[in-house]
Order: structure tokens, then sequence, then C-alpha cells
């Protein structure tokens, strides 16, 4: 009988630690921090994990320098940490808003200490409009929780954001639960892992038909890299 070659393995990922503190003002330096880990990450190609850090919220009324501008370069960094060729990894604690909300609903995996409360940010009369309100609707326009976040700057708290998988675990123990992180994602390549995501994200808007093509495409990519790695 003719054994089947097992899969090369995966050459470890190089961990990159990102801090965003959503006490802080969003700022230009709060977008080149994010612009250089991807930088990082996608130089090395397939090959790294981001570990991004998360905790606290705006405090007072808006700051004078945010204009839409600022939010619309934060916005379009934020996309490509979501579609970074690398895992991505979020801790957070305590209170997270603003950026620090953003950021966590930029990625994949999102690990919470029990003391996590999702808030989104009030001022002027209104909560703040940005994308975090539309990825907050992609876990369930309806939930209650969420509407009154959304609605009201009601903070989430960590059970709700447990039940509607806004996070994927609550933890007292933050090293060990990045430790199976690391250990569940070390079979993936960051660049297959980026077209799985790209797949599951683009699902729900597209119908069978449409999505058939792709679909065959990164099938055809898988069996080339299997054939690639029986031959080596």
């Amino acid at each position: 009988m003719k054994s089947t070659p097992a899969a090369p393995a995966q050459p470890a990922a190089e961990e990159i630690t990102l801090r965003i503190d959503g006490g802080q003002p969003l700022s230009a330096d709060t977008v080149a921090a994010v612009t250089a880990a991807c930088d990082a990450a996608e130089d090395l190609q397939g090959r790294a994990r981001v570990v991004v850090q998360v905790s606290g919220v705006p405090r007072g009324p808006w700051p004078d320098g945010l204009t839409v501008t600022l939010v619309s370069r934060w916005e379009r960094t934020l996309r490509r940490l979501e579609r970074l060729p690398a895992t991505t990894v979020t801790v957070a604690d305590g209170d997270c808003g603003g950026p620090a909300l953003d950021a966590l609903l930029a990625t994949d995996y999102r690990i919470a200490t029990g003391s996590l409360r999702l808030v989104v940010p009030v001022e002027s009369g209104g909560t703040w409009p940005g994308m975090a309100l539309y990825r907050l609707a992609g876990h369930g326009a309806n939930a209650a929780p969420i509407r009154r976040a959304v609605l009201y700057g009601t903070p989430v708290d960590a059970a709700d954001a447990l039940a509607l998988q806004l996070v994927d675990e609550l933890t007292d123990d933050v090293p060990k639960a990045l430790r199976i992180a690391a250990d569940r994602a070390g079979a993936v390549s960051g660049t297959e892992l980026a077209i799985r995501r790209q797949l599951l994200h683009d699902a729900a808007g597209t119908s069978f038909e449409e999505a058939l093509g792709v679909h065959l495409a990164a099938c055809d990519r898988a069996l080339r890299r299997a054939t690639a790695g029986a031959d080596a």
C-alpha cells in the first residue's frame, strides 16, 4: 500500500507585538504603529503571528486633531490588519473602546480576561459611528447587547461578548491561552490563512455560483502545494 507523504512542517512563526491603548486619542502615531506591525508581518511572508494587546477607553470629548481624513487612514489600516498573511491574536483586558475596540474586532482570535467590557464611546449626543459598529453588527445586529452598545453606548460585558462570539475565550491565564492559540495555528501558513479568511468573509454576501470559481482556484492552489511538498 502506498503511503501518503506527511505534510511539510511549517516553520515557527515569529511573533510581532502591538499595543493599543484605547484611552489615548486616535492619532497619526496610532496609525503608524499598526502600519509598522503590518509591514513587519508582510515582510515575513506568512511566517508571522501578530499579538495585539488592547485596553482602555476614550476619555473626554473628541480631540481637536481628530478628522475624517485621519479616521479614514485608521480604518484602511485596520482593514490591512484584518487581511494580513499572518495569524492575528488579541489579548483584551478591562474596558476596551475606541482604537482598542476597533483593533480587537479586526483580528482572528480574541482572548479576554474576565474584566473585559466592550465600550462604544458616546460624545455629543451619540455613539461613535465608526466601522466597529459594522463589525459588531456582523455578530448579530438584533442581539440586545449589541443593539444597546451601538445605540446607547451600553458596555458589553465579558459573558455577553463570549456568548455573541465577539471574543473566542475568557481566561485568567493569558500566557497559557496564547500558547494554545499558537499551537492551534502552527500548522497553517499565514498566506494560506489569508485566503481562507477572505473566503469566509465573502461567503455571507456571495451566491454559490459566484463563489465557486474562487473556491476552485483555492482548491487548485492547495493541490499544487501538496504535490510540491510530496516531491520535495
